[in-house]
């Protein structure tokens, strides 16, 4: 029971605002949005970052420091500014930090070892193997090994994959020894500062792909959007532009991509708290690519919004989340009516960003609810795979999915960029 519900019928009664603790990265998008949101709850939000810890409350926002790459004294000082009644992690990694600080403050949410199951691609092909989920052929491959002999190896079209970066940021298609050779070499390039030993290479798997947003509770999966993605993901390269939802699939074939979600989060061990699934689906049935132990990335939630049952406002899914870990039952929250839709802007070549033309052009178009440009002029962008950026985001709200999809593209279509090429480095 919350204190605000407790304390409803006992009056002169003052009962101790709850405290939830988010782990996210300073850069992260959504960390303004949740602080909204608890605002908006009567919340206390202590954010735990990757801040430098020599800087004494930089940002006057009293946030930890915990050293992402050593996490433990970092995690270990949040007994002291505990106690705490729910966490969330945004990212990937604040989502092992998320767990370990689960673990010690006697905390609801994913195990230790499933968010570390969760952000490692190997890891999750064999948890969905043995789990008896569809998987394609994969094995790993040394960093060092002979190319020539990886690229022989390889059955074509394959996919190689970096085993914990997100966003599709190095994962490349190869569609002969040729091209394998190119991708594995550029990927090297990638890692070798990262230290990593490994990566995946794996066959393609061709169909559609879609985007899954849910939340688990004691161990219970709940779907909360299923996500269309109109643009194809064939490669070479995997950048996500369009998340459209509801889904226009047939309910039969719904069911089925969420019922391997539920499988998939089953075998991985997550078990309170968001998830965001990746999965694709052709003629032989469901493949799951990924389920991460976090919400959907960056600006993208606020296409979400959700009615609780027994209310017509909206809440967005940083709300849900807050919610959520509090332990309150969301398990009614359904899409608000209508279809809901995002576009990640993608970057079109690398260089230095200079500005945008036509955003009041696109904003005009029927159905175009926001157009939020995060890239800042004087910014080096670089396209994919070894960018992990986006030029911003477009939001539309329609009728139907197909009034949000053709919002996006010609809102987008109104949109030009000024990029100029990027000056060599000079030593």
């Amino acid at each position: 029971m919350s204190g605000a519900d407790a304390g409803a019928g006992c009056v002169g009664i003052k009962f101790a605002m709850q405290r939830i603790l988010l782990v996210a990265s300073t850069t992260g998008y959504q960390v303004h949005e949740f602080y909204t949101a608890a605002r908006a709850l009567g919340i206390e939000l202590l954010l735990a970052t990757d801040r430098c810890h020599v800087l004494d409350n930089p940002w006057g926002d009293d946030a930890v420091s915990v050293r992402f790459e050593d996490s433990s004294p970092g995690v270990a000082s949040l007994r002291e500014r505990g106690p705490f009644d729910g966490v969330i992690a945004v990212g990937d990694v604040p989502a092992k930090i998320a767990a370990e600080a689960a673990e010690l403050l006697g905390l609801r949410f994913h195990p230790v070892e499933a968010v570390g199951a969760a952000s490692d691609k190997f890891t999750v092909r064999e948890k969905f193997r043995a789990a008896g989920l569809a998987v394609p052929g994969y094995r790993l491959a040394k960093l060092n090994a002979d190319l020539e002999v990886e690229a022989l190896r390889a059955t074509y079209p394959c996919v190689l994959k970096p085993l914990h970066l997100s966003a599709s940021r190095g994962v490349i298609r190869a569609d002969s020894p040729r091209e394998f050779q190119a991708a594995f070499e550029r990927i090297r390039a990638m890692l070798q500062p990262q230290r990593e030993e490994s990566l995946l290479i794996e066959d393609f798997i061709p169909g559609r792909e879609f985007a899954i947003e849910g939340v688990m509770t004691r161990g219970r999966f709940q779907s909360l959007a299923l996500f269309d993605k109109p643009d194809p993901l064939d490669g070479p390269f995997f950048e996500e532009t369009l998340y459209v939802t509801p889904s226009q699939l047939p309910t039969d074939l719904q069911r089925q991509i969420l019922s391997t979600v539920a499988r998939a989060v089953d075998a991985l061990g997550l078990r309170d708290g968001p998830v965001h699934a990746e999965a694709r689906l052709n003629e032989q049935g469901v493949w799951m690519l990924e389920a991460a132990a976090r919400p959907i990335g960056g600006l993208c939630a606020r296409v979400l919004k959700f009615r609780l049952k027994g209310s017509s406002h909206d809440i967005g899914l940083e709300e849900l989340l807050l919610r959520h870990a509090l332990g309150q039952d969301v398990s009614h929250a359904a899409l608000s009516p209508g279809a809901h839709g995002v576009m990640m802007i993608p970057i079109p070549r690398s260089g230095v960003y200079q500005g945008a033309e036509g955003v009041e052009e696109s904003r005009d178009v029927a159905g175009i609810e926001d157009i939020v440009l995060t890239a800042k002029p004087g910014q080096i962008l670089r396209t994919l795979p070894e960018g992990s950026t986006y030029l911003g985001f477009i939001f539309a709200r329609g009728s139907t999915a197909e009034q949000v999809e053709l919002a996006l593209r010609r809102a987008h279509a109104s949109l030009r960029f000024r990029i100029s090429e990027a000056l060599p480095v000079v030593r």
